[in-house]
C-alpha cells in the first residue's frame, strides 16, 4: 500500500485511477466514501484509507450516502443520478414524450419535473425536451 501523503493527494484531486482501489474513511463523521465523492474533503488528520469497503465497515465506519462506496461497480446505486437519467432516456426513446408530457416522464422515474430537468442539464447539457 502506498504512504498517507500520496493518498491523501490523491483523494484531494478526486483522481478517478484510485476509485475501487481505495477507500476514503474520515474519523470525525463516521462515514467512509470512495476517493472520487464530491464531499468537502476532510483534514488529513481525520482521515484512514482502507483497501476495501469491506475493511472500513469492519473498522466501524458507514457507507457515505453520496458516493454509496458499498456498491458493485456500475450498479444503479454506484452511477448515482446517471440511472435517472439513462432511464429517461429509454422511455423517452419508447416514446413517453410523444404520449405525455416532462411531468408524466418525471412521474414515472419518481422524481420531479424540476429535478429531472436539472439532471438533464448536469449529465447532458441539455433539456428532456
Amino acid at each position: 500500500m502506498l504512504d498517507f501523503a500520496a493518498q491523501y493527494a490523491a483523494f484531494q484531486r478526486r483522481d478517478p485511477a484510485w476509485d475501487g482501489v481505495v477507500f476514503v474513511a474520515v474519523k470525525t463523521t463516521g462515514v467512509y466514501c470512495r476517493p472520487v465523492c464530491r464531499a468537502r474533503t476532510p483534514l488529513a488528520r481525520n482521515v484512514r484509507f482502507y483497501g476495501s469497503a469491506a475493511s472500513a465497515e469492519r473498522a466501524g465506519f458507514r457507507p457515505c450516502l453520496r458516493c454509496r462506496p458499498e456498491a458493485a461497480p456500475f450498479c444503479p446505486a454506484w452511477k448515482g443520478t446517471r440511472t435517472t437519467v439513462e432511464r429517461a432516456l429509454a422511455l423517452i426513446e419508447e416514446g413517453a414524450l410523444d404520449r405525455g408530457n416532462v411531468e408524466a416522464l418525471a412521474g414515472r422515474l419518481g422524481v420531479g419535473a424540476r429535478h429531472l430537468s436539472r439532471l438533464f442539464a448536469e449529465h447532458l447539457d441539455a433539456s428532456p425536451l
